[in-house]
């Protein structure tokens, strides 16, 4: 790599940072490990403007990573119900308590000391240790890979292990001497506002000059994961039983998908639904299609009163109590409509 390269990109990225990057997010402007991991936790994979909401109302009710790890896990579920990807809020609250048991409630002040604690990943630890302890390590998140790659023009599948290893080492050569907590918001926000991954404002981006992407004319080209996920279809049928205002719910298993939440009683076909109802009559609501990660999910929902003799298998719950389990979002959506 070029030494002018690693100069010029690293003061670049900085002084855009300054002028024209984000700072008014509720989580910058603090050293606050505390805030600075839950709103790296929270911004896995989801959009900011969905967090926002989550991060004020998690901050509201536990302030300190020491409330946190005080919360049952089904209290930091229901808080989380919406935000998606639940493994997430499970190693958010075995982190919590990771750090008030083991190291009396402050994190770890390095990268690799972060590293050890449940969830926490390479990209993650170095972004808390770089914003709040000004440690000089890299990050590569998905949006930090998408600029590198199409500034070095990366042509390694990140598909592999190997070019991903590659990465992470031109992400460290690129790293700049000083002010590494401006630099690492600064790919942070090129990534999220200018370098986007259809459609790059390369117009306005303040590392086009040096951008090898662009010289070349198609900077969407990078970066390159040839791994596809193939994606699978799954349908179910809900029963929604009501008895003198409760409604049956079941909690998931600790395993797969919506590990842990509560949901309506679940089957695999409409017969096995209609059977539990001992021959009652129920309304058909209409159907959601709810899109995960990896397969699209068809849910059918049956409603009836609960008939004399029904095997419950689960929970009554008065529905003004329901908002305080966690539900996955389309039964949340579909209790609150009805």
């Amino acid at each position: 790599m070029p030494e002018a390269l690693t100069e010029d990109f690293g003061r670049t990225v900085v002084a855009w940072q300054k002028r024209h990057g984000r700072h008014t997010l509720p989580w910058q402007n603090t050293r606050d490990p505390y805030r600075v991991w839950l709103s790296e936790v929270m911004l896995q994979q989801t959009q900011v403007a969905t967090v926002l909401g989550y991060y004020e109302r998690f901050l509201a009710r536990w302030p300190r990573v020491t409330d946190l790890a005080a919360a049952t896990l089904d209290e930091v579920l229901a808080q989380w119900a919406g935000l998606g990807y639940y493994s997430r809020a499970r190693n958010l609250h075995a982190c919590a308590r990771a750090v008030a048991v083991l190291h009396g409630g402050q994190f770890p002040a390095t990268a690799a000391g972060l590293q050890t604690l449940p969830g926490i990943g390479r990209s993650t630890a170095a972004a808390i240790a770089a914003f709040c302890y000004g440690e000089r390590v890299a990050i590569l998140d998905g949006n930090v890979k998408r600029v590198l790659s199409r500034v070095l023009a990366f042509g390694g599948d990140l598909a592999s292990s190997a070019a991903e290893k590659k990465l992470w080492d031109h992400a460290t050569a690129l790293l700049p001497e000083h002010d590494v907590d401006r630099y690492t918001q600064g790919l942070m926000d090129l990534g999220a506002t200018v370098c986007g991954a259809r459609s790059p404002d390369c117009l306005i981006c303040p590392v086009q000059p040096l951008c090898r992407g662009q010289q070349q004319g198609d900077p969407t080209r990078y970066p390159v994961k040839t791994k596809k996920l193939k994606r699978g279809r799954r349908e179910n049928w809900w029963l929604w039983v009501e008895r003198q205002g409760q409604v049956l719910l079941q909690q998931r298993p600790a395993t797969g998908v919506w590990a842990g939440l509560w949901t309506l009683p679940m089957f695999d076909d409409e017969a096995g639904a209609r059977a539990a109802l001992a021959g009652a009559e129920p309304e058909t609501l209409p159907r959601i299609q709810h899109a995960l990660t990896h397969f699209d999910w068809v849910l059918h929902t049956l409603r009836a009163e609960a008939p004399d003799g029904l095997a419950s298998g689960g929970t009554w719950v008065a529905r003004d109590r329901i908002a305080e389990y966690a539900l996955p979002a389309p039964l949340k959506k579909l209790i609150e409509e009805s």
